[in-house]
């Protein structure tokens, strides 16, 4: 996968991903170049459907410096571009309990915005422990494992 531009570290922590998928964002000009001086922020956004489109809401794009743009949004919702079944799929998951939408990056794929998307599942404290505690174990093993090499 490509470099992201930015990413949702907090959806990962908080959540359980069952499912991803790979959207096309609408964005303009300046929009774009504000992301590649990663002035881009994820946290606390999350995916909107309404009338058959999927829109992503709290995503911050900071404005562009060089801009000539006066009356500019950050926090403006845009529009994911997706095909009517995957919209479909992310309707369905997103009526069962317990289930929600969340973007968890956005990177460039041959010149063009991408965003990834998915399909998660609320973790439970404990949970957030075990992994923070797995982490851990792992990543003491890979500093032994480079120590006796």
């Amino acid at each position: 996968m490509p470099p992201a531009l930015c990413h949702n570290k907090k959806a990962l922590h908080d959540y359980e991903v069952l499912e991803k998928l790979v959207a096309g964002i609408v964005l303009k000009g300046y929009e774009i170049k504000a992301l590649r001086n990663n002035q881009g922020n994820l946290k606390g956004s999350y995916i909107s459907l309404k009338s058959g489109e999927a829109w992503t809401k709290g995503l911050h794009i900071s404005p562009y410096k060089h801009a000539s743009v006066k009356d500019y949004d950050p926090k403006a919702p845009r529009k994911l571009l997706l095909t009517k079944k995957e919209i479909q799929k992310l309707t369905s998951a997103e009526s069962q309990k317990g289930t929600t939408i969340v973007p968890l990056d956005i990177h460039l794929k041959n010149n063009r915005a991408k965003m990834t998307i998915g399909i998660c599942r609320g973790k439970k404290l404990h949970d957030k422990r075990a992994d923070l505690k797995k982490r851990a174990q792992d990543k003491e093993i890979r500093q032994t494992l480079k120590n006796l090499r």
